[in-house]
């Protein structure tokens, strides 16, 4: 069907054309495209919701093109949900499109149509796209186009997305549409206490609102029934909604017995299915496949699904470790290189102008230990971040995600988490920074929020070689008398630890902090089917980008902060050591730097710091040393390990391998001869790293992904507070029961 001609106009200059639909429809594939590599990626004005913008450009045709996120309606419970609406309407920092690309699911076609009902009513021109049309065909499923287009009033063009098949069309479409600037032609009739309840809520509209329906009474309409919809107890605060009418006609309806959200989804399915023998053909059976009947059949079993769920992720948590190691070593390798080449530059330049010395020098440590080594601190995360968001793409582009999803739902709802939140909990023992970022996959922002909440107490990979040097340390190989391995005993025990406490925090918070009951999972079972590629591969590139340009920032600041604490002021060997030891040093061939480390780093106002910490930490067994390390461990937890090897004296290159620290910690002792670490501290030591929250790096992500520095505050305020008392709770209840 052709758009009915109107009066023509010139089409913009550079119009804006949204790109809307259903996840798994295969939207973004055709806006892959559509634009080719002219895509960027941002984010939507004040919103964590990725965007991909391109220029779409078809003989004649030049329209910006933005590809929205994927969604199944315009009620706004969910981040991308509250930008598509938006998005639609112009709200909020975003331009208002000159028209819409609708993208349908040919062989599932009444599901898109729901999303395409409450477009229609905004009145806004637009295009329907129907993808997939090779899979229609192969299930006999191929809609009635010209029924569709007379009953909607729109263009509705036949795509396969995948090999390129009527993009030329929907260049027509789209330009003719932009030409004429029609509005579809489509109206239904709604029950008469909806439409009153309607007019209510749009006589109380803000400006921002009015502006918005511009006289039309039907958008107007529109609006207000989306309004009704989309307020809620328990979701995000909305500005510029008259939240008093909303609610005083929800509680109204409520005190009548009416359900509001049934009476508008039931009529506009009733209008639906009023005509889809039109659509679809009589005795087509929409989504029947056998195989995938029977895959089903199988991975939603609760004993075969289990099983094979608990060995697919199995398998992409050892890949998270295996995978991205070499690739991190490689990381780690390079930035050492041009640590040290840049190290040796500055050390060259000082020599050559010895009148500037000590500027030099001290602008080439901030070089090598801020700079360079906070771009590594931030480059290090991405093969982890990487290969998780290739393995949740994948995942859920062949349909499984979804469905273990489904599977687990029951489980984590009794924590108070949905079953989406699997998936970022198991990938926080890799690594916080990629599990939070994960949580993106979760359509309501209280339970992404509660996931990214608790997502930093699971163990992940960078507390490991603080549990390694401790237990190695001080605990024995095996229990006096007995054959017990002790030491992976008590690895294995952190573990549990802190995958208990995680489930008990996700409890507390969920009911005390933000709450609301997890819903749920009301997951559309998509079909299977093969990744696209580039689809998958630049959706990992754009959320590697993602980090590395958002919290990255953060990271580089922060390590460089640190840097300036561990190494100021700054004092010559001769200022902390007295001529003696200077002398039996230099007789010895000792490196005077190294042997006055420790000295320097007591007196640097970190170890300040540490000494101003002692008397808050001096319950848990810890003396200003341990602060120190503390300190150092805040940029990165693992980050201990080296920091005690300088507080030690062992130096930088101090590892949880290390004998030599290993040793020093064993013997060292108070003013009163007893020993500093006992496997008592050792445990105290371990259980606040499993709890607190020592890593900048999550820290960042939490306020890129929440948009502020509220909820990162308060995740750092409770973690830091249960690691001290738990801390305190293990050493002072020890020494109670006569451990030393």
């Amino acid at each position: 069907m052709t758009t009915p001609a109107a009066a023509a106009s010139a089409v913009p200059a550079q119009p804006t054309v949204l790109v809307v639909g259903n996840p798994n429809t295969g939207k973004s594939t055709l806006f892959n495209a559509l634009t080719g590599m002219s895509a960027r990626v941002g984010n939507f004005a004040g919103t964590t919701v990725s965007r991909k913008v391109g220029r779409w450009r078809s003989d004649g045709l030049d329209v910006t093109l933005v590809d929205l996120p994927g969604t199944y309606s315009l009620a706004a419970r969910s981040p991308e949900e509250r930008v598509a609406i938006d998005a639609v309407l112009g709200l909020r920092g975003h331009q208002m499109p000159d028209a819409l690309v609708v993208v349908g699911d040919a062989p599932r076609l009444l599901r898109s149509l729901y999303l395409l009902l409450q477009l229609l009513e905004l009145e806004v021109p637009m295009v329907l796209g129907l993808n997939l049309m090779d899979e229609a065909r192969a299930q006999n499923a191929v809609p009635d186009i010209d029924a569709l287009a007379r009953d909607l009033g729109v263009t509705v063009i036949p795509l396969v997305a995948r090999s390129g098949e009527g993009t030329d069309a929907l260049a027509e479409a789209v330009r003719d549409a932009l030409r004429h600037r029609k509005t579809p032609g489509w109206t239904h009739t709604w029950p008469a206490e909806l439409m009153s309840d309607a007019e209510e809520v749009a006589a109380a509209f803000p400006d921002v609102w009015s502006s918005v329906v511009q006289g039309r009474e039907g958008r107007a309409r529109a609006v207000a029934l989306w309004m009704l919809l989309s307020v809620e107890a328990d979701q995000e605060p909305m500005n510029d909604l008259p939240l008093d009418v909303i609610q005083g006609v929800q509680r109204r309806a409520a005190d009548a017995g009416r359900d509001l959200a049934g009476e508008l989804v039931a009529t506009r399915y009733a209008w639906l299915d009023a005509r889809a023998s039109q659509w679809l053909g009589h005795g087509v059976v929409m989504d029947a496949n056998p195989i995938s009947d029977r895959i089903d059949r199988f991975l939603l079993h609760p004993l075969s699904g289990s099983v094979a769920f608990v060995s697919v992720m199995s398998f992409v948590f050892t890949a998270l470790f295996a995978w991205a190691d070499p690739a991190i070593g490689w990381i780690e390798g390079v930035f050492g290189w041009i640590g040290g080449w840049v190290g040796i530059a500055f050390a060259t330049a000082a020599v050559a102008f010895p009148a500037l010395a000590t500027p030099i020098g001290l602008l080439g440590d901030l070089m090598v230990e801020g700079v360079v080594g906070g771009v590594g601190a931030v480059l290090v995360f991405l093969p982890q971040i990487g290969l998780l968001f290739l393995f949740i793409a994948i995942l859920e582009d062949c349909g499984y995600l979804a469905r273990a999803a489904h599977l687990m739902d029951r489980i984590l709802r009794a924590a108070g988490l949905p079953g989406q939140a699997f998936v970022p909990l198991l990938s926080g023992y890799a690594c916080a920074v990629p599990a939070i970022m994960a949580t993106r996959t979760m359509p309501r922002f209280r339970d992404r929020l509660l996931t990214m909440m608790v997502i930093p107490l699971t163990s992940c990979s960078a507390r490991l070689p603080v549990y390694t040097l401790l237990i190695a340390a001080l605990f024995p190989p095996t229990l006096a008398g007995l054959a017990l391995p002790i030491r992976p005993l008590m690895l294995f025990g952190m573990y549990a630890f802190s995958t208990v406490v995680t489930i008990l925090a996700a409890i507390v918070v969920g009911r005390l902090v933000v709450p609301g009951q997890a819903t749920p999972a009301l997951l559309e079972l998509p079909p299977y089917r093969i990744p696209e590629p580039k689809t998958v591969l630049r959706s990992v590139a754009s959320q590697c980008m993602d980090f590395v340009r958002e919290a990255g920032r953060i990271i580089l600041v922060a390590t460089i902060v640190l840097w300036a604490m561990l190494s100021f002021p700054r004092y010559e060997p001769e200022d902390l050591l007295s001529p003696e030891i200077i002398a039996e040093a230099v007789a010895a061939g000792e490196d005077l730097d190294e042997l006055a480390a420790p000295l320097a780093l007591e007196r640097s106002w970190a170890g300040t710091l540490g000494k101003a910490m002692e008397p808050a930490i001096r319950p848990l067994g810890y003396d200003w040393k341990i602060g120190v390390g503390l300190v150092g461990a805040f940029a990165a937890r693992e980050v201990f390990v080296s920091t005690m090897g300088l507080v030690y004296g062992i130096g930088e290159g101090a590892d949880e391998e290390s004998t030599a620290l290993r040793d020093r910690i064993r013997a060292e002792t108070h003013a009163d001869g007893s020993p500093v670490y006992t496997p008592l501290v050792g445990l105290s030591i371990m259980v606040f790293f499993a709890l607190a929250m020592q890593c900048l790096s999550t820290l960042a992500v939490l306020k890129k992904e929440t948009d502020g520095w509220k909820w990162p505050a308060f995740v750092f305020v409770y973690m830091t507070a249960l690691a001290w008392v738990a801390a305190f709770a293990v050493y002072q209840g020890g020494r109670l029961l006569g451990f030393a």
